[in-house]
């Protein structure tokens, strides 16, 4: 994609990728920049008229009964930004603040928002120029807002805090001016409030993550195939009447990418022929996968609707003339979906970790070697890959943990409850990576167990992936230093080189 048009209702997942991590550029229709001039024009007059309404001529939180003389609104929404920022940790990727970014100009482009189109299109500029803001990861509640994150993104328009430009980290103020882009003069009433009171820190690390999770799902199902051939899995398990007879959509689609991705292969066994079943971790696989991406695709429904959600508070009506004061910054409603998000990537770890155990322990993998290594006790073989797999999978187990049944209150107990999304966001990011971790061990364990069991002929699929591995790792005929070994399929699996080659072939459902 070459341009992003934002008009505050109909941006993808797939665009908010493009420009969050591809850099597409991005530029706002000219019916939200009307949209947008029409909440500003209502919040200058109840300014020009002494109105008190929240955030506007009030303070914030538990000040939002003070009255502030319009000389300082201003005052009161910079002093709202410099003192909002304070979070800690690292900083979040370059891709996770774009998207930031990129969500809360879609976010005010709905016109809620009373921010003004000039402020905004600075935002809009920092994106398409690449000067990315740094913003810590940590100290957001995911309600009011995330508040911290969003001010850190928003002090280098005032020439505060840091970016990074060009590969190279600048103060604010000194890499605005590396980009050619000028700073505010200052923000106009309401704006502070405008450009930081919403749950875009959140939703783009969500976003990022299931974008990322529907990939790694297919990559679940072509490695678990790659170990069930070299397993001489018994394919009936996968016959469509099976799971039609049940009716879950994940399941039948996981089936269905099963037996595609076999397809021709000779290792592949029927019932009865060496064994009437196979373990839970090959003979429920549809079942399990498929619940996985069950939940990833309702998760993907809730982050679709908050691209596109005004989430700040208050919010500017101008066509009824009103400005109302509620809760969509609260992130209750992509909380619990994060935290979703987190045991259903988490399932995928622990069954991968499963089958590693299976092929590399000789009294489980139907006559592969001990530790899939000639002359195992000289040599340790594949031991410790199935170790460290176990210790990802069991650091997933903690993660998994939901963070929105947890909450702290603040503001003087103005704001009593609190999500905690951005939390379950992070670590859902986390987990994926781990998963990722994992099932890169698996693929490289199983094409280690696919060249010992001297398969004649894979499956149309799975030849695909193992032939991506072997093209970068070779059979370990006796002990080597593994990992490189890992890092090379790791790099395969972070990079999705894997399901785009053999999607090419087999096309796979989610």
């Amino acid at each position: 994609m070459k341009v992003v048009k934002l008009d505050g209702n109909n941006l993808t997942l797939e665009e908010f990728v493009a420009v969050a991590r591809f850099n597409a550029k991005v530029e706002l229709t000219n019916e939200a920049k009307l949209n947008m001039q029409k909440s500003r024009d209502l919040v200058e007059h109840y300014v020009s008229n002494e109105a008190v309404r929240y955030g506007i001529t009030t303070g914030f939180g538990s000040l939002s009964e003070t009255v502030i003389n319009p000389k300082n609104t201003a005052k009161l929404q910079k002093n709202l930004i410099i003192t909002h920022a304070v979070g800690v940790g690292n900083p979040f990727s370059i891709e996770i603040v774009r998207g930031m970014m990129l969500l809360r100009v879609n976010s005010i482009a709905k016109g809620f928002s009373g921010v003004r189109v000039s402020t905004v299109q600075l935002l809009l500029d920092m994106l398409n120029a690449g000067v990315t803001p740094v913003v810590p990861e940590k100290g957001s509640l995911g309600a009011s807002g995330d508040l911290a994150p969003l001010s850190h993104m928003i002090l280098p328009m005032l020439g505060y805090g840091e970016v990074f430009y060009q590969g190279k980290k600048y103060t604010g103020k000194n890499g605005m001016k590396a980009a050619g882009l000028e700073l505010l003069s200052g923000l106009a009433s309401k704006e502070g409030l405008g450009l930081i009171n919403g749950t875009q820190a959140m939703t783009s690390v969500g976003a990022l993550t299931t974008y990322d999770a529907i990939n790694t799902m297919k990559l679940a199902d072509i490695t678990a195939m790659v170990s069930a051939e070299a397993l001489t899995a018994v394919k009936d398990a996968y016959d469509p009447r099976i799971h039609e007879a049940r009716g879950q959509i994940g399941q039948l689609a996981t089936a269905r990418n099963f037996l595609k991705l076999i397809d021709g292969s000779s290792a592949i066994t029927r019932q009865g022929e060496l064994r009437n079943q196979d373990a839970y971790s090959i003979r429920c696989l549809p079942q399990i996968h498929g619940a996985s991406k069950d939940a990833i695709n309702f998760i993907k429904s809730r982050v679709d609707i908050e691209l596109n959600a005004a989430t700040d508070n208050p919010l500017v009506f101008p066509d009824q003339e009103d400005v109302l004061s509620g809760g969509n910054f609260h992130g209750q409603p992509m909380a619990l979906p994060f935290d979703f998000l987190k045991i259903a990537l988490a399932e995928i770890a622990n069954i991968s970790e499963r089958r590693i155990e299976r092929l590399v322990n000789k009294n489980l993998s139907n006559g592969l070697p001990s530790m899939l290594v000639k002359s195992p006790g000289v040599n340790s073989g594949f031991m410790i890959v199935q170790y460290s797999a176990a210790a990802v999978v069991s650091e997933n187990k903690v993660l998994a943990h939901p963070a929105s049944v947890d909450s702290i209150p603040s503001c003087e107990n103005q704001e009593d409850h609190v999500s905690m999304g951005t939390i379950a966001a992070r670590q859902a990011r986390e987990i994926l990576q781990n998963v990722q971790y994992v099932l890169a061990m698996e693929l490289l364990t199983a094409c280690q167990a696919v060249d010992l069991r001297r398969i004649d002929k894979l499956g149309k699929g799975s030849k695909i992936a193992y032939d991506i591995v072997r093209e970068k790792v070779d059979f370990m005929k006796t002990d080597r230093v593994i990992k490189p070994d890992m890092n090379k399929v790791e790099e395969l699996v972070f990079n999705n080189v894997i399901v785009e080659a053999v999607e090419k072939v087999v096309p796979l459902e989610i």
